[in-house]
């Protein structure tokens, strides 16, 4: 697999289409023989023109099941190609397909596919016991083994007369391309409907910011029921003609990056923090006294070089040369180590990064970057541009939308990427989107002066403490999970309190090792080290006075987190009310 991309020489024949539809059919017709979809090392690879087949005899046997135009497909499978071919096959349709979180109950799955009136629904073996037997499923896919249609058997059941081109040709731009089931913190979750102009003109948007290179390569590992991961790894490419590899277990993401070499790559803030600490724990364990010590002068270098940029001061002519070495010695071997070394963009969201984190990518050369975007919004609308970064905001407004605050600070959108609202719930819909077009994200910001965006906090989730004091739980939860990798989750409460405490889990994956090495009595002092020096960075106000280790282990899409590992406030609140309150006698 070829790992070099090319600046981009001609227009992508994707961008000029109407329809997803039509850019799937410009796109592959553009590059036949351009690698498509693939698993790593080459284990299964598909072009561009075999999934254009692939996707024609799925659409057709799809329809004989009775698929059509406005109907809803249900997809509930890990991060493989058979995802792709669904997908794409039911918007060939003109009908709506949607992804569920792997990790959802019976009892939430049946909601969703109740709610979109799914009459199919496509699983694997590993979720059957979830799915099997929902009601009002009338076909039940299996991609992987027994139980169910297999793929072959959904392809036999093409009938002879279905027409392909006309079928995707009906295909219309307020047509709905996809729902969007929002992992609500509170209460069931409400489906967010995108059209493929929509998500169009998002794609659009991004390419216009971030430029993506011809032939370019990304990774296909976060939950297809996340805007984002549809964003980056099935609709993007669709338009540009990209390459995606699928990684069916996103904790093996990491051992990904060396052999994708991806070059353009998007992950929440956990991974880079992750990452960060293990370049340090790497650096820190180096037995070879000379080469630890010119990879902490490389470091060094890369800091100050940043921290000079971010402050807007010219960087020496001496800096410059420093700089140039380090990268040439150090720098550059960490990036290629990382597999992030082609990387042209990389991009962080949908929760706080800790500045401390970004600025460690920037010192490694890699460009990290926040951008801002909601469900309801296709994952778009501000984004940092990689060649003028902003560290600590989330860029300026993004192209094609308009962006302003209400008097109280609240974000507040309106433009062709905005949903069209919540399946059956217009009281919800009316809510969120006002009679003059802007939808009200709930999220509150401020403009710096060169008008990058700076996210505060959401707007329920200020706390306000008995003095009056507004601040934000997210800022403080950042600051102490950057504190020590042993810190997995935490959790600031202190609303209407005098002062702020926490609950905080330990990471699943550090905690057994550093038991192992220092014992189950270091872990408390370690936390005890990790939230002093989170306090350091914050006002007095805002610091953890006290806080408590819990046992549990908090899964993503669990009681106490979404899917896509949001806290979810008031249920953490309820269930851990007796810890809470010790904290406060």
């Amino acid at each position: 697999m070829s790992v070099t991309a090319e600046r981009r020489t001609g227009r992508p024949a994707g961008l000029d289409a109407s329809t997803m539809a039509e850019a799937f059919q410009l796109t592959a017709a553009a590059n036949p023989d351009r690698m498509a979809l693939r698993l790593k090392d080459d284990a299964m690879t598909m072009t561009w023109g075999e999934y254009a087949d692939k996707v024609r005899a799925l659409a057709g046997g799809l329809a004989g099941l009775g698929l059509g135009r406005g109907q809803t497909l249900g997809i509930m499978l890990t991060n493989r190609p058979e995802f792709h071919w669904f997908d794409s096959a039911a918007l060939h349709l003109g009908a709506t397909p949607f992804s569920i979180y792997n990790t959802y109950a019976r009892e939430q799955i049946q909601y969703q596919v109740g709610d979109a009136e799914a009459r199919i629904v496509v699983t694997e073996t590993a979720f059957l016991d979830q799915v099997a037997g929902l009601e009002g499923v009338e076909h039940l896919v299996v991609v992987d083994g027994e139980g169910g249609l297999s793929v072959a058997d959904v392809e036999a059941a093409a009938s002879g007369d279905f027409e392909f081109e006309a079928s995707w040709r009906a295909v219309q731009p307020d047509d709905l391309l996809t729902l969007i089931y929002t992992s609500g913190t509170t209460g069931p979750p409400k489906g967010v409907q995108i059209t493929h102009g929509n998500q169009l003109s998002a794609v659009r948007g991004f390419d216009e910011m971030i430029a993506f290179p011809d032939e370019g390569r990304v990774i296909s590992w976060l939950p297809m029921a996340h805007i984002a991961e549809r964003a980056c790894s099935h609709y993007l490419p669709m338009v540009l003609g990209l390459t995606t590899t699928c990684c069916q277990d996103p904790r093996q993401v990491v051992a990904y990056l060396p052999e994708v070499r991806p070059s353009w790559f998007f992950a929440v803030p956990r991974i880079w923090e992750k990452l960060k600490a293990a370049i340090e724990a790497g650096v820190a364990a180096e037995q070879d006294a000379e080469r630890k010590q010119a990879t902490e002068w490389a470091l060094d270098v890369g800091l100050r070089r940043v921290r000079a940029e971010q402050a807007g001061e010219e960087v020496s002519p001496e800096l410059a040369e420093e700089h140039a070495k380090a990268d040439a010695l150090v720098l550059s071997k960490i990036r290629e180590r990382l597999g992030l070394d082609q990387a042209e963009s990389v991009n962080v969201g949908a929760a706080p990064t800790p500045r401390e984190v970004i600025e460690f990518f920037h010192a490694i050369g890699v460009p990290l970057a926040e951008l801002w975007g909601m469900s309801e919004t296709c994952g778009y609308g501000t984004c940092n541009p990689p060649d003028r970064i902003r560290i600590g905001t989330v860029g300026p407004i993004s192209p094609g939308v308009e962006i302003k605050l209400a008097d109280d600070g609240e974000v507040l959108m309106r433009g062709p990427v905005v949903m069209t609202g919540y399946r059956n719930q217009p009281e919800k819909t009316h809510e969120a989107i006002d009679a003059d077009g802007w939808l009200h994200t709930g999220d509150v910001g401020e403009f710096d002066e060169e008008g990058y965006l700076k996210i505060v906090d959401r707007k329920k989730e200020l706390i306000i403490n008995a003095a009056g004091k507004n601040m934000s739980p997210a800022n403080i939860e950042a600051k102490v999970k950057a504190s020590s990798p042993l810190i997995g989750q935490a959790v600031a409460i202190g609303d209407m309190k005098p002062y702020n405490v926490a609950l905080i889990t330990l990471d699943p994956d550090v905690a057994p090792a550093f038991v192992q090495q220092h014992g189950e009595d270091a872990v408390q002092a370690e936390i005890e080290r990790g939230v002093a020096a989170a306090n350091e960075q914050l006002a007095r106000v805002e610091q953890i006075k006290r806080f408590k280790v819990l046992p549990d282990e908090w899964e993503p899409g669990g009681e106490e987190l979404t899917p896509t590992m949001k806290l979810k406030r008031k249920p953490i609140a309820e269930k851990y009310a007796a810890a809470i309150e010790e904290l406060y006698a």
